[in-house]
């Protein structure tokens, strides 16, 4: 068995016009407006309440309705989860190979129409969302290429002491596992999550976003068609705050993405109970150095593509850069002309980069975020306007430069399309504070001079870092290339998605021994 990445748009080289006729025929096949139910074990439910979910793009768009879970549900769901692990947890390991490689198939398949939900669903315009579609892809085909090349993560023993004995190291799954994903990655995020604790042989409990679900009930659905067992996945919907700590109470485990805030609360909770094992990544403050040996060509790239893709809504967006001062003005005039450039609108359209934010809670802290700017003396030197457009939710990608140090924008995570630009004299003093806030997610410098980077990468705290990264300066990660996860406040396993070590995150080591 070889990994390799899915990877759509590189296929589509010389084909662009069939790609983007694929992407729009998808947009009319997406079915909007309907219900949706619960999914637990064997059963699709109705509860007495829904909460409707309209599209960022347009909020007379109506994407779904959505069913309330209350704790009945969510103690039916998990002990439906909890039933089904009784067997699953035996299941081979080849078997759960097998399927997760038909989910990926799947999902290959309607792979177009799964990214035109994303678009219409959180914003994303067309490339952000069918690279989405393919690291889902990814992880179902490199998470079972992890679990086959380990072969199941049994390994024999050296057994000296006795010539009888024979020992083996076997890691097992935990049990039933509550899911709780975020809306920038609807699909990616939640399949990292629910399918590194079910292809290893726990069961799962999926609660997404409630402003993205339908794409997790996408999810959920094809697993279930590729032949995981009812009750291994389950899929409840409803505010977070109404219905996750039923779910921490039931749970053996609990993978989270998304604010530190949040996710500290969450594990301060579910560790009160019992010591269960939490998979955790928590945001990031991700920095870009810019050096005087830097190729500035490919540092704005860089940094406008890691900045405001996707408005800035990805835990790995850039949100601050430390530019030496003998460049800087150079640095921030050919920026500025790339912001100018910036297609904002409707993501459905073929020419557009930057969508809307995700809903009006996010323009109301842009807002704010930029009064607190100007407030602390920094300067706009682009943006700073929110854009009425159709009904949605759309704002301009913004530079401030000139924010003292000091100033708490410097170090909070904003997920919003704002990018603080400082000055600084030296690496030294750049790295220094690039490491000097509570995250450690990605991180990224541009600079040619080898000795640099070296330097940047021994010193910098960071779980994902990249030199010259011109498609993204500190993101656009790949399952299987760049592992992804955090260090300090942005992580908490230490193994990153996507990369060879993820999944024992989600199992527990038993040693073996028996005697002839």
């Amino acid at each position: 068995m070889v990994f390799t990445n899915e990877n759509t748009i590189a296929k589509y080289k010389g084909r662009e016009e069939e790609f983007h006729q694929e992407f729009e025929k998808a947009l009319e096949r997406v079915k909007l407006g309907e219900e949706y139910p619960l999914i637990i074990g064997e059963e699709e439910i109705k509860t007495s309440r829904t909460f409707e979910v309209r599209s960022p793009i347009d909020t007379s768009i109506l994407i779904g309705r959505f069913q309330i879970a209350d704790e009945n549900t969510i103690d039916k769901a998990f002990k439906a989860a909890k039933e089904a692990f009784k067997s699953w947890r035996l299941t081979s390991w080849k078997e759960r190979v097998e399927i997760a490689k038909r989910a990926a198939e799947l999902i290959r398949r309607r792979k177009f129409e799964l990214a035109a939900t994303i678009t219409l669903e959180n914003g994303k315009n067309r490339y952000e969302a069918i690279a989405e579609v393919d690291e889902t892809i990814d992880y179902f085909e490199y998470y079972a290429y992890i679990l086959q090349i380990n072969r199941g993560f049994a390994h024999e023993m050296d057994s000296r002491m006795y010539k009888n004995e024979h020992s083996y190291s076997v890691m097992k799954p935990y049990g039933s596992w509550a899911v709780i994903a975020p809306f920038n990655f609807p699909l990616a995020i939640t399949t990292t999550m629910a399918l590194g604790a079910v292809i290893t042989g726990n069961t799962a409990v999926i609660k997404p976003s409630s402003d993205t679900p339908l794409s997790a009930y996408n999810l959920v659905k094809i697993m279930l068609e590729a032949g995981f067992p009812p009750g291994v996945v389950n899929y409840v919907t409803g505010s977070g705050k109404d219905i996750v700590d039923f779910m921490l109470a039931r749970s053996d485990g609990m993978a989270f993405t998304g604010s530190k805030d949040v996710g500290h609360s969450l594990a301060k909770r579910f560790i009160e109970r019992d010591p269960r094992p939490i998979v955790m990544e928590l945001g990031g403050k991700n920095p870009v150095i810019v050096t005087d040996k830097a190729d500035l060509n490919k540092a704005v790239e860089g940094v406008y593509r890691g900045a405001f893709g996707f408005g800035g809504q990805k835990c790995s967006a850039t949100s601050r850069v430390y530019v030496f001062e003998s460049i800087h003005d150079k640095f921030i005039e050919k920026l500025v002309n790339k912001v100018k450039e910036t297609k904002i609108g409707d993501p459905r359209k073929r020419d557009v980069f930057l969508g809307p934010v995700i809903n009006r809670g996010a323009v109301e802290k842009y807002k704010r975020y930029i009064d607190e700017a100007v407030k602390g003396v920094g300067n706009v030197v682009i943006g700073g306007k929110v854009v009425e457009e159709n009904k949605g939710y759309y704002v301009e990608p913004t530079v401030v430069t000139g924010l003292p140090y000091d100033h708490w924008l410097w170090r909070t995570e904003l997920f919003v399309p704002i990018l603080l630009v400082g000055k600084v004299k030296t690496l030294e003093e750049a790295l220094m504070r690039a490491n000097d806030v509570e995250y450690g997610l990605t991180a990224g410098i541009f600079s040619e001079d080898p000795k640099e980077v070296e330097y940047f990468f021994n010193n910098i705290e960071a779980g994902v870092v990249y030199a010259n990264r011109t498609v993204g300066a500190t993101t656009g990660a790949m399952p299987g290339v760049q592992p992804f996860g955090g260090w300090k406040h942005s992580g908490w396993t230490g193994k990153n998605a996507g990369g060879p070590y993820y999944l024992l995150s989600f199992l527990r080591e038993q040693a073996q021994t028996y005697y002839d």
